[in-house]
């Protein structure tokens, strides 16, 4: 008989049926985050419970948990290995877990969330980065924490620059006119006057706000005016203590951290009950201001001045070197910080030799749009690789590039500073280089596009000409370090966590941001699926060169699958063997150069860690140049062969997987995903397994597409 205390499974405490949300997601957003959903679907079906379950994947997320969802549930299940957002599940009952234990013990989960803590919110958001259950939110690491105050504070960062660049930008435009002692100016007391001194204000406040919210991730409320003062010294440090350069934003992500993490030492600090109600509103801000505010000024405004001299005097004392050298470094500095003491040594130096030697701000003025440019191009170049906040950002950073407002590159600069600043800095030193090769002269102190167009630049087809070739350098760059690092963690996450079937060296891409995200990923933000599911979401959103209708009547999977690579029973009994053989069947098409490499590098692969799926799949794959294009094989085993599969299955249903090393991009990346959600679908494999030829096994599979 049942207690009271405890009601039957799928019953809720009041007696209706338990209803609970799930997210699902892996670090690739591959095979692990749709497999996961399929098993507590089928889990909750079993105990009678009702549950949505949200996949985060690398086509995006799909089944999107909504507001109303939120409020009627019981309690949510977090199963992910990255960063999800937990605050709109404050209130809730939340369990945090590995992606693994939703495909493990998916019937556990669904009785441990019932006894979870509810979550107040402010934590460091999800991805159970190993550890097991247990209640709470709990999971996240430190460095997911501060990745996430990271992008917090870019966040709230955007709209300032946003706002502010795109006021100033029309507010000269419309209202400036060049002027040879103080560049583009707009006369004092118009309309567009003061619409530039609002764009002037949005600056102002930026740098603050990017240290404040950074500071406020990470210990809330009483970390903001700390952060916010510390942000403010960044911005203004020359104004309010006399120092010769601002620190910028690598300044203002200083404070932000040294902020909030100070806050966090205080807040455990024990007092007296007496004082405690005042900590967080009076103690805890006044302390830590001081403590930040004095330390900004003595150990990290103090230098910032010392090295503001010391690169001004050196870089006067390069004036006469060879203009190609003097150009590349011109541009590097200008791109390093947009507006810290290195980009304004290099802009100052150039502003100081106008009327002697013009083609030293030809130099600086090349190099001052191609930021924001570039950064904006790298959006449009690859939207995968950026959330919708980002894509936006990268077009109102486009704008800003053409009106030479440089900040339009902090808020990437900010999220992925590793990524974007040496793509900026090459771009910049491109430029300068160019220009300065060109005797490029400009004779007011501003830079971009916009300059040309009031007549002040001298030599203005190679003008545009560098920024153009800067432009394109940067934003190649950008995607191509941001797309290195999504396939190293894709690497990691596979050799850490087991048999996730990404591609070798093939990673997701997204904020971050998250975001960043983080960034994501950092960073991505997605929207739900389409009705038709899968194939729109993963053709027609992934941007895909082929259509399904497109693809011949004899091709499957973009013509990487087809007859001649489809086997129905596989003669091998063995791991090893069977991916001989199927290397074997894949050398037939005659895109392998080396059959041995190719059984090698697959080899190797397993050895990382086993690509046996479970539910009696496998996919193992190689990133080698012994194939000379991509290929996909399909093979069934009736007994099936022994792959590792951590439940223990053995696999029936293989696919194997070869590209060369240069041709792992975003398309096989959605094949794989495609492949590995449908895969999830139980009447599609036995559909795969009862198919009698290889001309019906490939009907079957032509419902990937």
């Amino acid at each position: 008989m049942t207690s009271p205390a405890q009601p039957p499974a799928g019953v809720g405490p009041d007696g209706r049926k338990l209803k609970l949300l799930a997210v699902t997601a892996c670090p690739t957003g591959i095979a692990h985050t749709y497999m996961a959903a399929e098993k507590l679907q089928q889990a909750a079906e079993g105990l009678g419970v009702d549950i949505k379950v949200e996949t985060q994947g690398s086509i995006g997320a799909e089944n999107v948990l909504t507001d109303n969802d939120v409020r009627d549930a019981d309690g949510i299940i977090i199963a992910a290995d990255k960063e999800v957002d937990l605050d709109r599940f404050a209130g809730k009952k939340l369990l945090t877990v590995p992606v693994a234990d939703g495909i493990h013990r998916p019937e556990q989960l669904i009785a441990e969330v019932q006894n979870a803590k509810v979550y107040s919110g402010g934590g460091s958001g999800g991805g159970a980065a190993g550890g097991s259950g247990g209640g709470g939110a709990g999971g996240g690491k430190e460095r997911s924490l501060a990745y996430k105050a990271l992008m917090n504070g870019v966040s709230y960062m955007i709209p300032f620059v946003v706002v502010g660049g795109l006021l100033l930008a029309v507010s000269l435009s419309l209202g400036g006119h060049a002027d040879a002692k103080g560049g583009l100016v707009v006369p004092e007391g118009t309309f567009w006057f003061y619409v530039q001194k609002l764009g002037e204000t949005g600056f102002k406040l930026m740098l603050p706000i990017f240290s404040g919210y950074i500071a406020y991730a990470l210990a809330d409320r009483p970390a903001l005016v700390p952060g916010m003062i510390g942000g403010f010294l960044a911005a203004d440090a020359t104004t309010i203590y006399g120092a010769d350069a601002n620190a910028g934003f690598l300044g203002a992500i200083v404070t932000g951290f040294m902020a909030g993490y100070l806050v966090l030492w205080i807040k455990k600090v024990k007092v007296p009950k007496v004082v405690a109600p005042i900590m967080p509103i009076i103690v805890i801000p006044i302390i830590s201001t001081l403590i930040v505010g004095l330390l900004y000024i003595y150990l990290i405004g103090q230098p910032v001045s010392w090295l503001f001299t010391q690169l001004q005097d050196w870089l006067n004392g390069m004036t006469g070197s060879s203009a190609i050298v003097l150009g590349a470094i011109i541009g590097l500095m200008i791109a390093f910080d947009m507006g810290g003491p290195v980009n304004k040594t290099a802009f100052l130096v150039a502003v100081g030799l106008i009327g002697t030697n013009n083609a030293v701000m030809g130099m600086a003025a090349a190099a001052i749009p191609v930021m924001p440019l570039g950064q904006g191009l790298a959006t449009l170049l690859r939207k995968k690789l950026y959330s919708q906040e980002e894509q936006e950002t990268g077009l109102a950073a486009l704008f800003m590039g053409f009106f030479g407002i440089s900040e339009g590159a902090i808020p990437f600069a900010a999220a992925r500073p590793a990524q974007v600043i040496p793509a900026n800095m090459l771009g910049g030193a491109v430029a300068g280089a160019i220009a300065g090769v060109a005797g490029v002269e400009d004779s007011v102190p501003h830079g971009g596009p916009i300059v040309s167009l009031f007549g002040a630049i001298s030599g203005a087809l190679m003008f545009f000409v560098a920024i153009i070739v800067g432009t394109l350098v940067t934003a190649f760059t950008t995607n191509a370090l941001i797309a290195i690092k999504a396939r190293k963690e894709a690497g990691k996450a596979a050799e850490l966590g087991g048999p996730e079937p990404a591609m070798a060296g093939v990673g997701a891409g997204a904020k971050s941001a998250g975001t960043a995200t983080a960034a994501a990923a950092a960073a991505g933000t997605a929207s739900p699926a389409t009705p038709s599911g899968a194939k729109s979401a993963g053709i027609a959103a992934a941007g895909s060169t082929q259509s399904a209708e497109a693809a011949p009547s004899d091709e499957v999977l973009s013509g990487y699958l087809t007859e001649q690579t489809v086997k129905v029973q596989l003669a091998s009994d063995d791991k090893e063997a069977a991916i001989r053989e199927m290397a074997n069947m894949l050398a037939s098409t005659g895109k392998v150069t080396d059959t041995e490499e190719l059984v090698q590098t697959a080899l190797r692969r397993e050895a990382q860690g086993t690509t046996g799926l479970g539910e009696e799949i496998a996919i193992p794959h190689a990133k080698t140049d012994a194939v000379t294009a991509p290929i996909v094989g399909f093979a069934r085993s009736s007994e099936g062969v022994e792959w590792g599969s951590l439940d223990g299955t053995k696999a029936k249903l293989i696919f194997m997987i070869s590209v060369p090393e240069a041709a792992a991009g975003d398309e096989h990346l959605r094949i794989l995903a495609l492949l590995s959600r449908k895969l999830m679908d139980t009447g599609f494999r036995e559909r795969l397994q009862s198919a009698p030829d290889e001309a019906a096994i490939l009907d079957v599979l032509r419902e990937i597409q």
